[in-house]
């Protein structure tokens, strides 16, 4: 025991040990990095793998779908069109962006607005001049007639523009009313570890109670993302199709998060704030313009028939009493 003492207490003996322990944690130094496994490229290989997974999920899911947003355009309509060559006086850039806006897409909505375009002014044409020459007796002359058929005539080729304006106008203020809405739902779902694709998908189930066209808009650019090769060309073209300043300012949120990698968190809950903020002004706005409209109906209706429900009884006593 004690030969085992003198040898452990041998400076020979603790040399050799402390270079053995330096040996051997210089090796487990070295040889440690070449086993470990890069973590970042791993988690990155693995969000790649979901993405392509979310790719495929969503290209099955619109090969599966019997509704298809392009339809046929009717057979009579594409003749007519094709004819007359139609798309390359009356179809302009402008009213194009205004059919995509108003919901219509596709071959089938543009060749339908180009035959309706020149269809609607020769029909009010020639039906306004049907019934002034034969069917009226207004003691108007032939330039006067002659004139206003042709105001027909100009009221015929604006009707189509007409008509998608207002579909704009509705679908923008359906649009408007739920944009707020949907950006928290977007933020709760983003905050809870949801990627982008499966927020909007999310987000574009949910909100379709409220708004069936800011559900549609969702719907396309989940799809989008999943088909384009450039992400922020499907944040562009939501901004683009909707024409709303805060869907616009969603898509360059999301532009810049894409690009630079900053917060989509703090982003997106200010714009929602925003967004709120315009919706209640709108709101207030209303509100306040509403006594001046009111004006003219209550001198109209109103006034007469109280002035006739206070005077009316004194009527009654001032004459009975002259009797």
């Amino acid at each position: 025991m004690d030969d085992l003492i003198q040898t452990l207490l041998d400076r020979q003996t603790i040399l050799a040990a402390l270079v053995a322990i330096a040996t051997f944690a210089t090796i487990l130094t070295v040889t440690i990095p070449l086993f470990e496994t890069d973590r970042f490229s791993r988690r990155m290989k693995i969000i790649a793998s979901e993405r392509e997974r979310i790719r495929a999920r969503e290209r099955d899911r619109l090969n599966e779908s019997k509704i298809s947003l392009r339809r046929q355009p009717k057979a009579y309509m594409k003749n007519i069109v094709d004819r007359f060559n139609l798309s390359s006086w009356l179809g302009t850039d402008k009213a194009k962006k205004q059919m995509i806006m108003a919901g219509f897409r596709g071959p089938q909505a543009e060749v339908a607005f180009l035959f309706f375009r020149l269809i609607t002014p020769i029909t009010l044409f020639l039906l306004t001049l049907l019934y002034l020459f034969f069917l009226s007796n207004f003691g108007w002359s032939n330039i006067m007639k002659i004139g206003v058929a042709i105001g027909a005539l100009y009221v015929g080729l604006k009707a189509p523009e007409i008509y998608i304006s207002n579909t704009i106008a509705k679908r923008q203020q359906s649009m408007g009313r739920a944009v707020p809405n949907a950006l928290d739902l977007m933020l709760i779902c983003v905050e809870s570890g949801m990627s982008i694709e499966p927020a909007f998908r999310k987000v574009s189930q949910e909100i379709g109670a409220q708004s069936v066209p800011l559900a549609e808009e969702l719907t396309l650019t989940t799809a989008e993302l999943s088909y384009l090769s450039d992400r922020r060309q499907a944040f562009e073209n939501l901004g683009a199709r909707t024409g709303l300043d805060s869907l616009k300012q969603i898509s360059t949120v999301l532009t810049q998060a894409e690009r630079y990698g900053t917060p989509l968190g703090q982003a997106l809950r200010v714009v929602a704030d925003e967004s709120r903020q315009k919706r209640m002004s709108a709101a207030e706005k209303k509100a306040a313009a509403l006594p001046p409209k009111l004006t003219v109906p209550m001198i109209l209706f109103f006034l007469p028939v109280l002035f006739a429900v206070i005077i009316t009884p004194a009527i009654i006593q001032v004459q009975s009493s002259m009797r």
